[in-house]
């Protein structure tokens, strides 16, 4: 399960993702201090921290650490809904409330994702597929997903 980020976790991540490149605790200690009062010891702790959860990698630059995400922020995103969708009692009636909720460009993007999706052909062994690796659309036995 995907813990949500915190607050300064967030701010932080964001910039990573956005920078998309290897950076250093004086750099985003500089962006930060824009919008609020913080410290260098602050943003080194919570850079460590996301190091250790498997947020962040670190290179060593000299006396210094250079930090580059693991994965995108659209993977966290995904990961997140999925953790939040597996949780309903009802799935199908979750997405209902969830398409509800959508903006008409949010369902735009919808729609343009799930045209995108359907140029991959599912995998053949995939969790949809019988043992003999035949299409049970979707009925095998097993654990919920």
């Amino acid at each position: 399960m995907v813990r949500q980020l915190g607050e300064l976790e967030n701010a932080i991540m964001t910039r990573v993702w956005q920078w998309n490149r290897p950076v250093t605790v004086r750099e985003v200690l500089l962006d930060l201090q824009s919008e609020r009062e913080i410290a260098y010891t602050t943003v080194m702790t919570v850079l460590d921290k996301l190091h250790r959860k498997g947020w962040l990698r670190r290179d060593r630059a000299g006396r210094a650490y250079r930090y580059e995400p693991v994965s995108s922020r659209e993977a966290y995103t995904a990961a997140l809904m999925n953790d939040a969708w597996a949780t309903s009692d009802n799935p199908a009636a979750a997405l209902v409330h969830f398409f509800g909720l959508m903006s008409p460009e949010q369902r735009e993007a919808l729609r343009d994702a799930l045209r995108v999706a359907a140029l991959f052909p599912p995998d053949p062994a995939g969790p949809d597929s019988g043992e003999d690796g035949t299409d049970t659309g979707g009925t095998r036995p097993g654990p919920a997903r």
